[in-house]
């Protein structure tokens, strides 16, 4: 490939012709404060071999989360992941992230994802799910925007104080500019009962629909079949948030309790933390509802000769049909991260699942065991998963920062998930899954009891 750069009388043209006046006027509607024109700590100028020192230096300030005691969760978890996952989708019949737009020629790609779909309905509980989207925030804003076109005459979401703060942010972002409203209710981090109550209160004939996390952001495992009765009874539908998937192998599925959309990431089976990407976006909803899903759907058919085979169906987005029809824009996530999550559940099984989901449970529960006894630590969660939420007597930024210099990955301070709240500024949100052991529990106890001992 030819490569020509511009010259600065080209840019002088271009911009001459489009009527602005620098390449920067392009991005005038770009906040000034994300236009960022130098990187913290790297000067201006130097040469590709300073920079790649310079770069190498900052990657060794990383501590890999799998040599040290780690407790991070909020939304991305580290599981033990078979090698045999990464052994399969590396065979040069699945190594692409293509996603199928040749359905003829890609009945491979069609079949597994088939099968992901049948899998993440189960998991669920419900009876339909897409071939997957890019992560589970956005899944959770498509499905606002599915539940705004389901309800077309109502133009209001309450969304509870207790789903991730990042989860929000991206539906408030996807909602900008279409004229909703949206309600949320501020968390109440060691009362989730509280928070329920708020989103009931809430709801009313205007609302197309309520947005639950389950578990919450907190850790909270809540029954949320009284929201979702109050919910129904006013019109509205219930969306649920899951990111932590192998919850589901224990607790009960959404649909159980009556939602209509549920969704979910689904890194945590198969894809791995991998520095914060890909994550998998799962979504399922009720068959009446399967026409305003978002991205795609691979149905099963059978060809002229009578042979079971697989395409894609209602996918109404703007690559398929007429824009001013389609539902959404959104593709499918990378088809290999929804293939190594199939192979996971795969191999798990649902024996398998369910013994994963107990194991990660036993962890918290030793976790919580070990750090409730600490002088000014508050566990607040009574009924959780494989997370909890700890108020400290101090901030827990800087507790964090200090066992970070131990090589104890310690958890999530609040103030990183709400810096606009002070009466978050003190939580840490500690998760523990199968991959922890016992002395990592002991290291993390000893390590967070001499930090509040000393002030």
């Amino acid at each position: 490939m030819r490569y020509l750069p511009l010259t600065d009388d080209d840019r002088k043209q271009m911009c001459a012709a489009i009527g602005v006046e620098s390449v920067d006027e392009l991005f005038r509607d770009v906040p000034a404060a994300l236009l960022n024109p130098a990187l913290d700590g790297v000067p201006e100028g130097e040469g590709e071999l300073e920079i790649d020192r310079r770069f190498r230096a900052f990657a060794r300030r990383n501590l890999p989360a799998f040599e040290h005691p780690f407790f991070i969760g909020a939304g991305a978890y580290r599981h033990h992941i078979p090698a045999s996952v990464d052994h399969l989708i590396q065979r040069g019949e699945f190594l692409t992230a293509y996603t199928p737009y040749q359905p003829e020629i890609a009945q491979g790609t069609l079949t597994y994802l088939f099968e992901f779909q049948s899998q993440v309905a189960a998991l669920f509980g419900m009876e339909v799910a897409n071939a997957s989207m890019y992560d589970g925030a956005t899944a959770t804003a498509e499905a606002v925007l599915m539940a705004m076109r389901l309800k077309r005459n109502r133009r209001k979401a309450v969304l509870s104080g207790h789903l991730h703060p990042h989860y929000r942010a991206v539906i408030e972002t996807m909602s900008r500019f279409r004229g909703e409203t949206l309600v949320t209710s501020a968390p109440h981090a060691a009362d989730p009962e509280a928070d329920l109550q708020a989103v009931i209160a809430a709801i009313d004939e205007e609302t197309a629909c309520v947005v639950l996390q389950y578990p919450d952001v907190f850790g909270h495992v809540s029954d949320l079949t009284a929201v979702a009765a109050r919910a129904h009874e006013k019109g509205a539908l219930v969306v649920t948030v899951t990111t932590e998937p192998v919850a589901l192998g224990l607790l009960r599925p959404p649909g159980s309790f009556g939602a209509d959309i549920a969704v979910g990431e689904g890194q945590a089976l198969g894809v791995g933390l991998n520095f914060g990407g890909p994550h998998l976006g799962l979504f399922t909803t009720r068959k009446e509802f399967v026409r305003q899903m978002p991205g795609r759907l691979v149905g099963e058919t059978v060809d002229a000769d009578g042979r079971r085979g697989f395409v894609l169906t209602l996918a109404a987005r703007e690559q398929h049909i007429r824009r001013e029809k389609a539902t959404s824009n959104i593709c499918t996530n990378s088809g290999l991260a929804a293939l190594a999550f199939t192979i996971h559940m795969t191999l798990l099984g649902e024996k398998g699942l369910r013994r994963l989901a107990r194991l990660n449970h036993a962890r918290a529960a030793a976790v919580r065991a070990a750090l409730a006894p600490l002088a000014g630590v508050e566990v607040l969660n009574r009924r959780f998963f494989n997370e909890i939420t700890l108020r400290l007597p101090v901030p827990a930024a800087p507790v964090v920062e200090q066992l970070a210099q131990e090589g104890i990955l310690a958890g999530v301070p609040g103030s990183r998930l709400w810096p606009e709240r002070e009466d978050c500024r003190n939580l840490l949100l500690v998760a523990a899954t199968e991959t922890v052991r016992d002395e990592d529990i002991a290291a993390l106890a000893g390590a967070l009891g001499r930090a509040l001992e000393a002030g």
